[in-house]
């Protein structure tokens, strides 16, 4: 199994709109956005849902109850987001809407993202039962297919849901580096909470992942700002490298330093063939977890090698 297919999509999506659900209406649907006190939302208890055609038994992704501004009367927003492309989803969500409807006796907004890479072609928002001269049903839905959105209609946004779904939005290859950029830069600007903040520094980090050559590109490009938005960058990044490490997964936190010295320190695995640096590659691969998470925060102030070594002889 591949990596990509190891992300928990649905988790991350739900977590993400549920942090700033106000936002993502105002940023897609801003009409509906303008409607609701924001004071009202409430997010149900997950739904269980059986689709007879598939066999499936469906869990709503995320299902609020929210009042109309100023007035007594309620709706439910249901989100849904849709990793893969598969035929006949409107079909499925139209389904999901005649259930919900019926459940619980109010207007249903049905909104779906679409966050899969391929196909690029537009996801159909409609569902019809028709005849000749006599149409059933036309239902639609709100349909946000990422990867047919350009992320540079997003660059200016501070709006914090744009700044995370930038990382899923369709670039060429050449700017992946250039948006991941943009992206923190944009996240210093909304002075979010710690804990917001690194939720969409994780959702970056885990859509927007960048390779070895990519990697150097990025830390040649935050070296060029000034010194001030380049520390907080280099801040951030490792503020979420570090919290989304999973304790006893040693490789991975080992790979985490690696990286993170790439950057501030200019030292790349493989590259110096010499013994000081196969020495200091086993003095690291030797660290403990704890040792990691700290040495991962202390590189910060490191400068050059020496600060490296010095380190690393005061923690044995």
């Amino acid at each position: 199994m591949s990596q990509a297919e190891l992300i928990d999509h649905d988790h991350n999506f739900k977590e993400l709109i549920s942090t700033f659900f106000i936002e993502f209406l105002e940023l897609f649907v801003p009409e509906i956005a303008k409607t609701i006190d924001p004071n009202s939302i409430i997010f149900l208890e997950q739904e269980y849902l059986i689709d007879l055609v598939e066999g499936e038994k469906k869990i709503i992704d995320l299902l609020a109850r929210v009042t109309r501004l100023g007035e007594e009367t309620h709706f439910l927003i249901h989100f849904e987001a849709q990793a893969t492309s598969r035929a006949n989803f409107n079909r499925r969500i139209f389904t999901y809407f005649a259930r919900l409807h019926e459940q619980h006796i109010y207007d249903v907004f049905p909104i779906v993202i679409f966050s899969f890479d391929e196909p690029y072609r537009p996801e159909k928002d409609t569902y019809t039962v028709e005849f000749p001269n006599f149409k059933v049903l036309d239902f639609r839905f709100k349909s946000i297919q990422l990867n047919r959105l350009n992320w540079r209609s997003y660059v200016n946004s501070h709006n914090p849901v744009a700044v995370a779904l930038m990382s899923k939005m369709r670039m060429a290859q050449r700017d992946r580096v250039k948006v991941k950029v943009e992206c923190l830069r944009l996240l210093l600007t909304l002075q979010l909470n710690p804990a917001k903040a690194a939720l969409i520094s994780r959702f970056v980090n885990i859509y927007l992942p960048l390779d070895f050559k990519e990697e150097r590109q990025f830390q040649t490009t935050v070296d060029k700002m000034d010194l001030r938005e380049k520390e907080e960058i280099m801040r951030t990044m490792t503020s979420w490298e570090l919290k989304g490490m999973e304790k006893g997964r040693q490789e991975e936190a080992r790979s985490m330093v690696f990286r993170l010295l790439r950057r501030r320190v200019g030292l790349v695995m493989g590259e110096d063939s010499s013994t000081v640096w196969g020495t200091i590659c086993d003095r690291i691969n030797a660290l403990s977890i704890e040792q990691l998470e700290a040495l991962g925060e202390a590189l910060l102030d490191f400068s050059g090698v020496n600060d490296l070594t010095g380190w690393l002889d005061i923690n044995r």
